[in-house]
């Protein structure tokens, strides 16, 4: 005879009416034991049952969270390189007239380095982003964003902008007071959560004294975010040297398109295989600011 709770009585003991007594005995011995395990089974479930939820609303918790950050969308709206070779450890008038005649020359050709980059950065940087990146034909097909005319950049022409070279279809946004063209952007884009700049530079660096020595390049990459508003939420600049060199003479360095331009290769080649491994960390608290 088996515990099947009909022969159970409000008082939480068995009905033991016309049983004999060697069933009477089993029954009671069965009741008891069936209760004691049930007992002891609704206890360890409860507590077990607890855990199991607690874990699956954290679970669900960062889930919610982590889907959360994905749905937050950002605009790349400006992307490109700065030509002109910076001149931090030299102020010679001789330099200055060697950098801007090796920015204009043909042969110092730093298009298909910016295009690496830019294949690199939407194809592998960009998972690095707690947030998704709109699409760029997204951007660059905007009507609005095509005939927008950035402050302080040049246009065709007389006008045109010869320091700096973008990525076909994208703006160059250069610092200005106030943020206004970052501001511009986001009235244009107004359903994403934010906008960003990418560009890359170059600077010269001196190893040695006095006029001897040789120099090197350092690549820099600037990656900024702006918020809905147009505030600044970070602004990341990594760099990495060269391995080649090239030669002073007379204190002022050989700067031609041969010498320089794999030295500007080589170094964003080494920019880019340490930002894969760094930027995880450097932006990992970017979506709480955003």
């Amino acid at each position: 005879m088996g515990y099947d709770g009909k022969w159970v009585m409000e008082n939480g003991t068995p009905n033991t009416q016309h049983l004999t007594d060697i069933q009477l005995h089993f029954t009671k011995e069965q009741f008891f034991i069936s209760k004691k395990l049930h007992t002891f089974s609704k206890s360890k479930f409860s507590r077990k049952m607890k855990k199991l939820i607690l874990l699956i609303c954290l679970s669900a918790g960062l889930f919610v969270a982590n889907s959360h950050g994905q749905e937050k969308k950002v605009a790349v709206v400006s992307f490109y390189t700065v030509k002109q070779i910076g001149l931090t450890q030299f102020n010679t008038a001789a330099t200055i007239a060697a950098v801007t005649k090796l920015g204009d020359d043909p042969n110092f050709n730093m298009a298909p380095m910016l295009q690496s980059f830019h294949k690199q950065f939407f194809e592998d940087y960009s998972k690095s982003f707690p947030f998704q990146l709109l699409p760029e034909q997204e951007v660059l097909n905007n009507a609005d964003y095509k005939n927008f005319a950035p402050s302080g950049s040049g246009g065709t022409g007389l006008l045109k902008d010869n320091t700096n070279l973008p990525i076909e279809g994208y703006k160059v946004l250069l610092d200005v007071v106030g943020n206004k063209d970052e501001k511009g952007l986001l009235k244009i884009f107004n359903q994403v959560d934010g906008i960003m700049k990418v560009y890359i530079d170059f600077d010269l660096v001196k190893i040695g004294l006095g006029g001897m020595g040789v120099v090197k390049v350092e690549a820099f990459t600037n990656i900024v975010l702006y918020d809905k508003k147009g505030d600044k939420v970070f602004s990341v600049r990594e760099s990495a040297k060269s391995k080649g060199v090239s030669p002073l003479v007379a204190g002022v360095p050989v700067l031609t398109p041969e010498k320089i331009l794999p030295m500007c290769e080589s170094a964003l080649t080494e920019l880019m295989a340490d930002l894969q491994k760094r930027l995880p960390k450097i932006i990992k608290k970017a979506d709480s600011k955003l």
